[in-house]
């Protein structure tokens, strides 16, 4: 799975990078070593505008943790942070906001972690590694919106919008360190992933690849990742690789 990630790309780049036409400046996100589940994020994703009919492309923050619109409360934001790929058509938290609702979300890698034994005098604990390919990831994404029915529809509160992240079998590299990873979109296909008109299952199963195929360059960082309060490079520095998977 993928929990934890780095998004450091300024929004502006983004804008100029992946052709976005609108975009809030006061959403803007402060660039974060240690993106946790239900912290805001930057997303790209298409709209279509109600004045002009058009579809519009959007850098969005929303936050990270799908909550479904059919759900009673936003309580299990933190239990979808990720969907399966292969089921993902299928599941009712999932299946609606696949067919219509896809965006993107920048990442400049992102961490996962293996148990250390206990051993020389030392307790058990475990390592991250920072995986990445060396460029932008545009990893898959569905988003959807929740209402809160117990405030005024006209409240800003009111309306909660979240997101997941799509992951697959981890293979190669990747798969030294955990058996799933994330999926992204290459930058030919974004025009397709995120049209909210393209909604054949199998056209859409085809625009994701698993990064740099699966062959990413694995890092062992610093222990302090492990503290989603704790941010900032630092968490990026290389760090005694105790297993021996990393790549350097």
């Amino acid at each position: 799975m993928c929990g934890r990630f780095v998004s450091t790309t300024e929004p502006g780049d983004l804008v100029a990078l992946l052709d976005v036409a609108r975009w809030n400046p006061t959403e803007a996100l402060a660039p974060s070593w240690n993106v946790a589940p239900t912290d805001p994020i930057h997303a790209v994703l298409e709209r279509v505008d109600h004045d002009t009919g058009e579809v519009v492309r959007q850098l969005r923050t929303l936050r990270w943790g799908l909550v479904p619109s059919w759900a009673k409360d936003r309580s299990g934001a933190a239990r979808l942070i990720n969907a399966r790929s292969e089921t993902v058509d299928q599941k009712p938290s999932f299946r609606k906001a696949f067919a219509a609702r896809r965006c993107v979300i920048p990442a400049d890698g992102y961490y996962e972690w293996r148990p250390v034994p206990a051993g020389d005098g030392r307790k058990a604990y475990k390592q991250p590694y920072f995986l990445s390919t060396g460029e932008l990831m545009l990893m898959a994404g569905l988003y959807e919106f929740w209402r809160d029915a117990s405030l005024p529809e006209d409240d800003p509160a009111a309306w909660l919008a979240t997101a997941t992240i799509l992951t697959t079998d981890a293979t190669d590299s990747a798969g030294r360190v955990h058996d799933r990873m994330p999926l992204t979109i290459p930058r030919q296909d974004l025009d397709s992933w995120l049209d909210p008109a393209h909604s054949d299952r199998a056209d859409l199963h085809h625009l994701l690849h698993r990064p740099a195929d699966g062959d990413i360059l694995v890092r062992a960082v610093p222990t302090a990742v492990n503290r989603v309060a704790e941010n900032g490079p630092r968490l990026l520095a290389d760090a005694p690789d105790p297993l021996g998977i990393a790549d350097r």
